[in-house]
């Protein structure tokens, strides 16, 4: 895997915003440069910029054209970009995140079976569709490879405090699923979809398009903070979080449940941090690498 650099877009939106496209395409490469640019944003923030928004391929801001000139704004926009330049010399301090999952759970189950009649498979589960369609044995093989391979959070939000994640696997190895052919009303909340390359974790009950996997007992918004993982913010996930999925029986599940409701649930959680040269030179051994950590 070799790093490769698109020249960015750059447009303005009305009086306040510039939307930047750093990519036609998703890849961790386009969305691991989003984030570092936004970083050194960060960093050298000048008065007027009111708003930093990355996401999976580019970033948008916000600014005050009455303290902060468009024109200086444009040009230190080029420049981080030029300061970060492929990013593959940029180590990324974030966190390895140990999430459970119960697959074919039944709350997932009984809501996907509610809506056959708008999937493209209405004989089969969504698992058991994702699962024929990307070549896999069965549904134990597939959950194995989407439980085997960390996952990339490249942004968050849609809906408050749902991570988009990335899997940390060369492109030809990557799983791929569409999402339903019309919209779902309904999608119990924690649910673990997946849609186009994306997995997701959905942080409320409501309408949704992602093939549904399972569900995990890990909260992930907590609007009051009154959960022990949400003393700094009611949204758990940052971009930049790398993810591994645990599978779990229907006890584990249940147990973490009741821990959530004494309100003593952690999430798994260590700190490392991330460099996209040694992970493109050897992704399987890297992964292995952070992974590491959470034994």
């Amino acid at each position: 895997m070799t790093a490769t650099v698109e020249q960015a877009r750059y447009s303005w939106g009305g009086d306040e915003f510039v939307f930047v496209e750093l990519a036609e395409e998703m890849s961790l490469q386009a969305n691991f440069r989003a984030m570092a640019i936004t970083t050194a944003l960060r960093e050298r923030r000048p008065d007027g910029l009111l708003d930093i928004c990355p996401a999976n391929a580019s970033y948008q801001v916000r600014y005050d054209p009455d303290v902060l000139d468009p024109h200086t704004l444009m040009a230190l926009l080029k420049d981080c970009e030029a300061q970060v330049g492929d990013a593959a010399d940029v180590a990324l301090p974030t966190r390895v995140l140990e999430i459970p999952v119960l697959y074919r759970d039944p709350w997932t189950t009984e809501t996907l079976m509610r809506f056959r009649d708008r999937h493209q498979d209405p004989d089969a589960t969504d698992i058991e569709y994702a699962a024929r369609i990307n070549g896999y044995a069965d549904v134990e093989e597939f959950i194995a490879a989407h439980s085997g391979s960390p996952w990339f959070t490249s942004m968050v939000g849609f809906v408050a405090g749902l991570p988009f994640k990335f899997q940390m696997v060369p492109r030809e190895r990557q799983i791929l699923v569409p999402k339903y052919l019309r919209p779902r009303t309904d999608t119990p909340k924690q649910t673990v979809g997946y849609g186009g390359c994306f997995s997701c974790i959905y942080s409320v009950r409501g309408a949704g398009g992602y093939q549904m996997f399972g569900i995990t007992a890990a909260p992930i918004y907590d609007p009051t903070q009154s959960l022990p993982d949400f003393t700094d913010f009611m949204v758990f996930f940052r971009p930049g979080d790398i993810v591994k999925f645990l599978p779990v029986e229907r006890e584990e599940y249940d147990a973490q449940l009741a821990e959530v409701e004494a309100g003593t649930f952690r999430i798994t959680q260590r700190p490392v941090e991330f460099a996209l040269s040694a992970f493109l030179a050897d992704p399987d051994g890297y992964n292995a690498t952070l992974l590491e950590v959470l034994r």
